[in-house]
């Protein structure tokens, strides 16, 4: 029977294995190539003189950046990471201030707050487009709150709006978390630029690589040039560069090299052609299964478009009377590659349920300036998402063409008309 799912013994209908997603071609190889004849890998000094910024390819990838997404500066760092902690410590934290983050993140996202001795506070996500809800972050506002760390889920932008709005009322900054969304835009000005501070992910698996980097924007001189030190051992460099303030500059080594900012020269000239195939992929995917039954395809925001590092579906189990579980199972028997269920909550990991990060008597919540609560219920949007609703497709690790989006979409409708057999 051609139409029996392939989890009960049946013909799956995909029989091809998807390749593994590379952006990296010709011209980053020869441009590698390049860096390497000249023998300078890097040409960073932690001192200060013209040696602090960098070698000649850091400095022109960063040139491009800032042309391209349109902002006044751009620093390139060795991870997002790294990058992450770096605008954290622009903003002059200080130990026991609170930022109020997403728990729909990737780790590092929470954990470069708790490297200044700050402190992590958990707001709630929206439940169509999954990032950080302007409405809950303002519930969790305090007096010792000092800026929202807002996260481009998925591929598109958060409520900047709103969050704007929220953070000036409050004297807050916005730092954005745009991993995932290079290349999509947020009423016509690229997703990661409308914080004080933006940037994105260069690491394997993102729509554009180095391998691993990041690459940090900002409007802002004072913010560019604290980052600027945060980046390349600050300590060793305030004294013969006059810096007066003081704050946050610990030494620390973010510095990208000159192969990794030669791959990047080249990669950034893709990405608005890899964004625009990924968005006609996409497109298809919705068309094909759209219609079935218990499925809600990504919701993208007004005036937003959508880089789809991901594609969240909303499962409604109930209504199909079948588990996500047993329906990944009976896709990924179809040949479907990379299927997620749910996605995270960070609240609820070790760290934040015992409150143990450095050393082991529960630093730094021991100098918070109230108790502060990780309970399971506190983001009970990301909690039913993650727990119930939340199927991801996995973009970001295969390569998506006509053929392999044909067989996802068949894959699906297989496996729809085969519920009954899954209940």
């Amino acid at each position: 029977m051609t139409d029996k799912l392939a989890l009960f013994g049946g013909s799956p209908i995909i029989k091809f294995k998807f390749n593994r997603y590379n952006s990296i071609g010709k011209d980053e190889i020869r441009a590698v190539n390049k860096v390497m004849k000249t023998g300078v890998l890097s040409d960073y000094l932690g001192v200060w003189g013209k040696n602090f910024f960098g070698g000649p390819k850091v400095q022109q990838f960063e040139n491009i950046c800032k042309k391209f997404f349109k902002v006044k500066h751009a620093i390139a760092v060795n991870s997002w990471t790294s990058g992450l902690t770096t605008a954290v410590g622009a903003i002059d934290i200080e130990p026991g201030d609170e930022i109020i983050v997403s728990p729909w993140t990737m780790s590092a996202t929470a954990t470069s707050i708790l490297h200044w001795n700050a402190i992590p506070v958990f707001a709630d996500i929206e439940p169509n487009t999954f990032c950080l809800d302007p409405q809950s972050v303002e519930k969790v506002i305090t007096p010792y709150t000092k800026a929202i760390m807002s996260v481009d889920i998925f591929g598109q932008s958060a409520d900047m709006d709103s969050l704007l709005k929220i953070a000036k009322r409050h004297n807050l900054k916005i730092i954005s978390d745009a991993a995932q969304s290079p290349g999509s835009y947020y009423k016509k000005k690229y997703t990661g630029t409308l914080a004080d501070i933006g940037g994105f992910s260069f690491n394997y698996h993102k729509h554009i690589n180095t391998g691993e980097g990041g690459i940090l924007v900002t409007n802002s001189d004072k913010l560019a040039n604290r980052m600027r030190l945060i980046r390349n051992h600050a300590e060793a460099v305030v004294k013969d560069k006059g810096e007066s303030n003081l704050t946050n500059m610990v030494g620390h080594n973010y510095r990208m090299g000159e192969i990794e900012a030669a791959i990047g020269i080249e990669q950034l000239k893709k990405l608005k052609k890899i964004v625009l195939k990924r968005q006609k992929m996409i497109n298809k995917l919705s068309k094909g299964i759209n219609n079935l039954k218990g499925i809600q395809i990504p919701q993208i925001r007004k005036y937003c478009t959508h880089s789809f590092y991901s594609y969240p579906i909303l499962i409604n189990s109930k209504l199909l009377k079948v588990s996500r579980k047993k329906i990944c199972k009976a896709l990924l028997k179809e040949g479907v590659p990379g299927l997620g269920l749910g996605y995270t909550n960070l609240h609820l990991l070790p760290m934040y349920q015992k409150k143990i990060a450095f050393g082991s008597k529960g630093f730094p919540w021991t100098i918070a300036h109230r108790k502060i609560s990780y309970k399971k219920g506190i983001c009970p949007v990301a909690e039913r998402l993650h727990d119930f609703d939340l199927f991801n497709v996995v973009l970001c690790l295969y390569e998506y063409g006509s053929k392999e989006v044909d067989g996802v979409i068949k894959a699906f409708n297989k496996v729809w008309k085969n519920l009954n057999h899954l209940r």
